[in-house]
């Protein structure tokens, strides 16, 4: 009998330990990041991640073990509940960090992979936890900006800001620190506007117009005529956008978010309208509950360092906002001048936005700081 009991014990703790080696993998994979991180100092409080921070029992190794009759799957599916449980005294809804600020890339790569690509679009997303809000900046990318960390290829020193991101990307072998292209871009927009961020996501053209179709297209209205033809002569019908209502497939929505005519700052207009007309999407009752879905069929096609325990408390805050709580500002267009300089990397007089950087650095200081827009 004695023998028997000491078995049935040994059972028990092999299986207690088991469940909590598997626990603890469920734990690493769960906040391991998707890809490489920015390595860079946050701009904003974060919070330890919930399955990362157990309660004080845990961490003493004071923890009480249940009677024996409890198997080892309930064992871990005890720990599981006790350590996701939200922290009572965090404000912050989802077991969020009270905000967090996200780099968005629009990479125009149109091959597998993010091995390359400029990046077309270049935002900066905070995301209050607490209210809940978003805001969301456009960054011009056009500007001529100082590039660090590749100085020794070919003196690059300096560049647009939409080559940062083509610099760091690993097909290029131009850069070595962490976080890849969008590292690179990160550390370039600290360095020249003194802004840092938490993380970053980077879509290419290929994901951009699959997920628009995966959501049935977009709905937009437009106030005035937008003629979307190469040459814009109106030469298709098709490509031609008269005032009022539309639905727009994947392909359309990336032609309008590309197009720049008639000036420079058209793209960020055109880009804002695509964007909003996705968030109205997603924050639909239809879609609200396909959002886990479709972050899971998108999670391997973007270049993120997103973990899937951030991507979950994104998820439920999105459950949470509110179209009237996403706002998109732009910087006033008299703060740019257009101009042109010699590019000796490409060895060509490129077109650049001018401005006065002291500017740009106090809008996006009061932009982390969550007072502008007012």
């Amino acid at each position: 009998m004695m023998n028997k009991k000491i078995l049935i014990t040994v059972l028990i703790v092999e299986g207690v330990v088991a469940s909590l080696a598997l626990l603890f993998i469920i734990v690493a994979v769960w906040n391991k990041p998707l890809g490489p991180v920015l390595g860079l100092p946050t701009s904003t409080p974060q919070k330890v991640a919930a399955l990362s921070n157990p309660p004080a029992d845990v961490q003493d190794g004071s923890i009480s073990i249940p009677e024996p009759t409890a198997t080892p799957a309930s064992l871990l599916s005890q720990l599981v509940s006790r350590i996701m449980k939200p922290a009572t005294a965090n404000a912050a809804l989802c077991d969020g960090p009270s905000v967090m600020t996200l780099l968005l890339i629009g990479s125009d790569e149109r091959s597998e992979g993010y091995l390359y690509g400029l990046a077309d679009s270049i935002r900066i997303v905070r995301i209050d936890f607490n209210t809940p809000s978003m805001t969301m900046v456009d960054i011009p990318r056009d500007l001529w900006v100082e590039i660090p960390g590749i100085a020794d290829h070919y003196g690059v020193t300096h560049g647009k800001l939409n080559q940062a991101y083509f610099f760091g990307n690993p097909g290029m072998g131009y850069y070595d620190g962490p976080g890849e292209g969008p590292g690179l871009l990160a550390r370039t927009l600290e360095q020249n506007f003194g802004i840092s961020v938490d993380h970053y996501l980077a879509v290419d053209i290929k994901t951009f117009i699959r997920l628009i179709d995966a959501m049935d297209g977009i709905d937009i209205y437009l106030d005035s005529k937008i003629d979307l033809n190469e040459n814009h002569d109106g030469g298709n019908p098709e490509y031609v956008l008269e005032p009022g209502s539309h639905h727009l497939d994947g392909t359309m929505a990336l032609r309008l978010a590309m197009n720049r005519y008639p000036t420079i700052f058209q793209r960020a207009r055109n880009q804002d309208i695509v964007i909003h007309a996705i968030e109205n999407k997603l924050l639909t009752p239809a879609m609200l509950p396909m959002l886990p879905q479709l972050a899971t069929q998108f999670t391997n096609a973007v270049q993120t360092d997103l973990s899937p325990n951030t991507i979950n408390k994104l998820l439920c805050l999105s459950q949470k906002m509110t179209k009237e709580n996403t706002t998109t500002v732009a910087f006033p267009e008299t703060m740019f001048t257009g101009d042109h300089i010699y590019d000796p990397y490409r060895q060509v007089n490129t077109y650049i936005l001018d401005s006065d950087f002291s500017q740009i650095r106090l809008y996006l200081t009061d932009f982390l700081n969550g007072t502008w827009p007012k």
